[in-house]
């Protein structure tokens, strides 16, 4: 079984053509820009947010918080109570069941990509996965990942991958410790690993304030040499957790900023 906080059936924004969209919950790090901070734990069933539902589609049933889908108008108050970086809005899945609901769409998409959250702590559950999408429904897999499990010692997986979309949110390893709670070895290592494999369809990096951005982006092309696709993103303040907004602020890069920016890129 795996937890997903939510699935889009059809997303033209995760990887190429129209694909399927899946959002594991739970994740290793805790940026200071994230802006889907409820995803980064799973629900420890206090009911603090079962008060704050004007429509009662959450309630304690057994000490567990259970979330009514049909009944809920996505006015997003139980993430907002919640103090732990958590949600109710989500779902255990069983592969057979996640295939099913692949299957379902199969006919209008080209592909699967998995996010999160961080998915690949479902690593396990994603080589199950992807084997029966792969085989039974002749679809791309895709992962879209925070690069921090190592990927040298996941073999099966990369194998079942058809390509990684990788971030590297700083490459000063203090800096990426500072703004993540975590080093930067493993990711930067699963960055040369992946490309020598030919496995990366993009890299991202948040462009926001009070980060060397143009130092990270410079050595993150150095290293890319043109092999992917680099994608820098503008940080957004929304959804954004106090800390973060105190580190970089309520306005993000310019439309001249990010011009600037993406000079860095071509190296």
């Amino acid at each position: 079984m795996a937890l997903v906080n939510k699935i889009i059936p059809f997303s033209c924004i995760d990887g190429p053509g129209n694909r399927t969209a899946i959002f594991f919950q739970g994740c290793n790090l805790k940026c200071t820009y994230c802006h889907n901070p409820e995803t980064i734990n799973k629900c420890i069933h206090c009911g603090e947010c079962v008060k704050t539902c004007p429509v009662q589609a959450l309630s304690i049933e057994n000490n567990r918080v259970l979330w009514n889908k049909d009944k809920c108008v996505d006015c997003d108050n139980c993430r907002k109570t919640c103090k732990k970086l958590s949600t109710p809005k989500t779902k255990d899945y069983s592969v057979d069941e996640l295939f099913e609901e692949i299957k379902r769409i199969k006919p209008f998409i080209e592909g699967i990509t998995v996010s999160g959250g961080e998915c690949t702590l479902n690593d396990e559950f994603l080589v199950k996965l992807f084997s029966r999408v792969k085989k039974e429904l002749g679809l791309t897999c895709y992962v879209d990942t925070n690069g921090t499990i190592d990927f040298t010692e996941k073999e099966e997986l990369v194998n079942l991958t058809d390509k990684f979309m990788l971030d590297v949110k700083c490459f000063d390893d203090e800096e990426h410790i500072k703004i993540t709670g975590c080093s930067n070895d493993v990711i930067l290592k699963n960055l040369n690993y992946l490309l020598d494999m030919d496995k990366i369809y993009e890299v991202r990096t948040v462009v926001a304030k009070n980060l060397n951005n143009e130092y990270t982006i410079k050595e993150v092309a150095k290293i890319i040499n043109k092999r992917c696709k680099y994608k820098l993103n503008a940080y957004r303040k929304y959804g954004v957790r106090k800390e973060g907004l105190e580190l970089h602020g309520e306005v993000g890069p310019s439309e001249d900023d990010m011009k600037i920016y993406l000079e860095y890129t071509k190296i």
